[in-house]
């Protein structure tokens, strides 16, 4: 009896060891597909966060070059600041300075042609104020200050500043016939225009006129 249940038995445990196999090929498969999801959620996610990296990477070189540009900006500003200071930090002084030599010029221009019969002491110290006259101008060139004599020249609004017009057929209109103060320059800013007369055509109406009178 025993021998003719054996080869049943037998057959029951290949199908249970058979059962047990699946199961577990079945569970390794479900490991394995859940091990791939967790592979392909992780590298989603370390996609993403390159992609943010890069983003916040190019915004901070951006602001770093910006404000660069405005550091290099600021530099320049401030050194054309320091530089124009430096030039023109005296140009009241110089303002007042010019009037003074105005001045002695006006004192020199009074005294007539002919000195013969002017004292010796007199003719001495107008000729030392001459001296003294030239070398302030010397001085002041040297210092980068120009006088403004534009006698002969054509009007030029930037430097000089026209007084009165000079009715004359002797050359053409707009010319500087008559400079009633010299003007002055620090380098190339305007610390005074030249006050001047300028030339005016004679119309033909005027010269009828006198020819009637």
């Amino acid at each position: 009896m025993s021998d003719k249940n054996e080869p049943s038995n037998s057959t029951d445990e290949e199908e249970i060891v058979e059962k047990e196999v699946n199961e577990y090929d079945e569970e390794n498969e479900q490991d394995e597909g859940l091990d791939n999801q967790e592979d392909l959620t992780e590298k989603f996610n370390l996609d993403e966060e390159k992609i943010s990296l890069n983003a916040q990477i190019s915004d901070l070189k951006d602001q770093l070059l910006r404000t660069m540009a405005e550091s290099e900006n600021i530099r320049k500003r401030t050194l054309k600041e320091v530089e124009q200071a430096k030039k023109y930090s005296h140009i009241s002084f110089v303002r007042d300075l010019v009037s003074s030599v105005d001045n002695l010029k006006r004192a020199l221009d009074s005294v007539p042609d002919d000195k013969n019969d002017l004292p010796e002491p007199i003719k001495n110290l107008i000729l030392g104020l001459e001296i003294v006259e030239k070398e302030i101008v010397t001085t002041l060139e040297r210092h980068n200050i120009k006088q403004i004599s534009p006698l002969g020249e054509k009007f030029d609004y930037n430097f000089h500043q026209a007084m009165f017009e000079v009715p004359t057929n002797n050359s053409e209109s707009g010319v500087v016939v008559e400079v009633s103060q010299n003007g002055y320059l620090l380098y190339e800013r305007l610390v005074r225009p030249a006050m001047v007369g300028i030339s005016k055509k004679i119309e033909q109406n005027d010269d009828k006129d006198n020819d009637k009178k």
